[in-house]
């Protein structure tokens, strides 16, 4: 049974498909503040019991078709709907009210589990959904949650992410730990944790360390911009680990010398931000989660992820735009009439399409079992400098309403702003 099937039968188990209900999630109170201060973070309750094994685990496998071909597969038409409906009705209206809290409401994020979000790329034999796993896929899902809020999507995805790098690259008893948890109805919180708060930042030049002591690591570092790190069960840290370069590292909160303080940014603030401190931090052998090379694979995923967020957000400013300047009316007609605005609009929608055909060129590169190294960073660099372009050009077109909060277009500016930043966090 395909993927999207499996999807919508879930959905035919839950209440996400009752549209009130999907609205009254929306306008509930988000049930997080912003919180201050470093904490221990030991709140976390659930505890992964550790199995054994370091063969190598299950892998999502793919199809490749040698084909670059545009038009969804009907899995993937049938989930964007379900998921384009989903942003639309609760994630759009719930925008502002989130990213006041710095939070994205639990009862979204339970929503989103219902999609299988979690676990779209996990191999059957694991719980997940996933007979072959598809980057266009994610690349599509991204830009369809996007589409109702950036912050809000990064939430979501968190998860994803992190059950997204332990199907790719862990061993047995790695995926036999904590894979089944990303398959259930109880979906842990998890970040990927790879930004560090310093000018330049290199993911291929870390400052947080894991030195080997008493048959193990010990981690010190500091993390930014890590997707709701108070609530996380689970991170998966990079790292320049001694004897290998930079890795993956899968850190649990509860250990002693994790805390988390908020790290609200510019934008994605319903994302929840926070920053990872880790002193003196102790894990074992099998905490290493993938090779050096993997790592490297990680980052490349992680851009095509936010080049996939950037579409969704670009693509909301462009209908937003056009609406506006087609009812908006000074001198007696629509603004739309006056050239410059409508060659501005029109640059919005080429450059708009450019990042679209690069990024899923990219993907679908991926999918091939190509080497896909150039085309996602051009996706990588399309996305960031036209998609900062199209928020800028969004504010200008909606003159001092684009500069107030009465307009989401002002938001969708500072989210895009993200994208040339940003690594980590989210994975396709």
């Amino acid at each position: 049974m395909g993927v999207g099937l499996k999807v919508l039968n879930r959905l035919a188990q839950s209440n996400v498909i009752d549209r009130l209900g999907l609205r009254d999630a929306a306008e509930k109170a988000v049930y997080h503040g912003a919180k201050n201060g470093f904490r221990a973070a030991g709140a976390a309750q659930r505890r992964f019991a550790k199995v054994g094994g370091s063969g190598q685990g299950a892998r999502p496998t793919t199809k490749p078709t040698g084909v670059f071909d545009l038009n969804p597969t009907d899995d993937q038409q049938m989930m964007v709907e379900v998921i384009e409906e989903f942003a639309r009705e609760v994630l759009r209206p719930g925008a502002e009210s989130a990213e006041v809290e710095n939070d994205t409401p639990k009862e979204v994020l339970s929503q989103t589990a219902d999609f299988g979000l979690s676990f779209i790329n996990i191999p059957e034999e694991l719980g997940g959904l996933s007979a072959d796993r598809s980057a266009v896929t994610g690349v599509l899902v991204a830009e369809a949650l996007a589409g109702g809020d950036m912050g809000q999507a990064v939430a979501c995805l968190a998860p994803s992410a992190v059950a997204t790098a332990i199907s790719l690259w862990g061993t047995e008893g790695q995926q036999q730990t904590y894979l089944p948890s990303f398959g259930g109805d109880d979906v842990p919180t998890a970040a990927l944790a790879v930004a560090e708060p310093r000018m330049l930042f290199d993911p291929l030049a870390l400052q947080t360390t894991a030195k080997r002591a008493d048959g193990g690591y010990v981690l010190n570092g500091l993390k930014s911009a890590v997707v709701r790190g108070g609530e996380a069960e689970l991170f998966v840290v990079s790292a320049d680990v001694e004897g290998r370069g930079p890795a993956m590292v899968i850190v649990e909160p509860a250990a002693e010398g994790v805390s988390i303080a908020a790290d609200p940014g510019m934008g994605l603030r319903a994302a929840g931000l926070s920053r990872l401190k880790l002193e003196n931090v102790k894990v074992g052998e099998e905490a290493i989660l993938g090779s050096p090379d993997d790592y490297r694979q990680m980052i490349r995923l992680s851009r095509l992820a936010w080049a996939g967020l950037a579409l969704g957000t670009a693509r909301s400013t462009l209908e937003y735009v056009k609406e506006y300047v087609t009812t908006r009316e000074a001198f007696g007609e629509p603004i739309a009439h006056r050239q410059a605005v409508a060659f501005t609009v029109a640059d919005m929608a080429i450059e708009l399409e450019g990042m679209r055909l690069t990024t899923l060129r990219a993907a679908s590169r991926v999918d091939q079992g190509l080497n896909a190294s150039r085309e996602i960073a051009l996706a990588r660099k399309l996305t960031a400098d036209y998609g900062m372009k199209i928020g800028t050009d969004g504010v200008q077109m909606l003159g001092g309403h684009g500069f107030v909060k009465e307009h989401p277009v002002e938001r969708w500016y500072r989210d895009l702003r993200a994208i040339g930043v940003m690594e980590g966090a989210v994975l396709v």
